[in-house]
């Protein structure tokens, strides 16, 4: 994107505020974000920064292109306050596309989850049946059928992003989820105090990790591409909570080891394991991750030297 108007929505979140940061020397670009879990300090001076909810009226919606993230962005989050996420994450993403259309806006780019696809051991494919087994998960659902009603009715053109275990680390805008950050962030931030990172269970459970930078440059090209459709974006492999904290150890050149403890999330809506196929977004933008799962830990784990 070059010389264009953009919104961000969440845009002084986690992805968000990378997203906007990631544009801002080349366009105008609004970062739109109630601070609920975001901070202006996380965004280049570049950037205008509103202090807006998703679900109020007379949004900054004049824009060429719109990044969808603001959210309650978690299982626990949206349990806190059903009611509430549902609104957040269901009306809000409805508002602000219905607003963006209404002012000539046809490119949205927003973020869905990759838990709709519960345990996955193998690389999935979007075409793979998905089920909300959480309301998190639903309202995530939701947005996509929303997207096929704005793209049926009004040809807009809306990319749903189904992100896979993104993470920065405390030396980032992800220090300000704090509890609900990834396990990278709070693994490496509990070992570097030479505290025991906590893994529920054995620590065998996998997750498909993606640095947020991947993410912030996929959501770039989607919609320069215009795309529409449901796209998977992680690396396409997968690594355990065990062997996290063993890559933490290594680089910090520490022997902290893990507590085990019950899992508190009922076994039923727990996502064991999760893998990407993200070959429909590369064969659609040429994306492909550039940060290995090596080089990320080192990233996050260059914060504590």
């Amino acid at each position: 994107m070059d010389n264009e108007r953009v919104l961000v929505t969440g845009g002084a979140g986690f992805i968000g505020s990378n997203v906007a940061n990631r544009l801002a020397a080349e366009n105008d670009v609004i970062a739109l974000d109630d601070r609920s879990l975001g901070t202006p300090a996380h965004l280049e001076e570049a950037v205008d920064f509103r202090e807006r909810s998703v679900l109020e009226e007379d949004l900054p919606t004049d824009v060429d292109a719109v990044f969808h993230f603001a959210a309650r962005s978690s299982y626990a989050m949206h349990e806190e306050d059903p009611q509430s996420g549902a609104r957040v994450n269901v009306e809000g993403f409805v508002n602000v596309v219905e607003q963006a259309r209404a002012d000539g806006c046809d490119t949205v780019v927003y973020a869905s989850t990759s838990s709709v696809y519960g345990d996955r051991t193998e690389p999935t494919p979007e075409g793979t049946p998905v089920t909300a087994h959480t309301g998190y998960e639903a309202s995530k659902l939701a947005r996509e059928r929303y997207a096929e009603y704005f793209r049926s009715h009004h040809d807009v053109s809306l990319a749903g992003l189904r992100f896979f275990s993104v993470y920065q680390g405390y030396g980032g805008a992800e220090r300000h989820k704090e509890a609900y950050a990834n396990v990278i962030a709070q693994f490496a931030d509990a070992v570097a105090a030479g505290e025991s990172p906590v893994l529920y269970g054995d620590g065998t459970q996998t997750r498909d990790f993606t640095h947020v930078s991947d993410a912030a440059r996929a959501s770039v090209l989607a919609a320069d591409a215009g795309l529409h459709g449901i796209y998977n974006v992680g690396t396409g492999e997968r690594r355990s909570f065990n062997a996290v904290v063993a890559a933490i150890n290594e680089e910090l050149g520490t022997r902290v080891d893990p507590e085990y403890v019950e899992n508190p999330i009922p076994e039923a809506v727990y996502v064991h394991d999760t893998c990407a196929d993200p070959s429909k977004l590369r064969e659609a933008t040429g994306w492909t991750p550039a940060v290995e799962f090596s080089e990320g830990i080192e990233r996050v784990c260059s914060h504590y030297r």
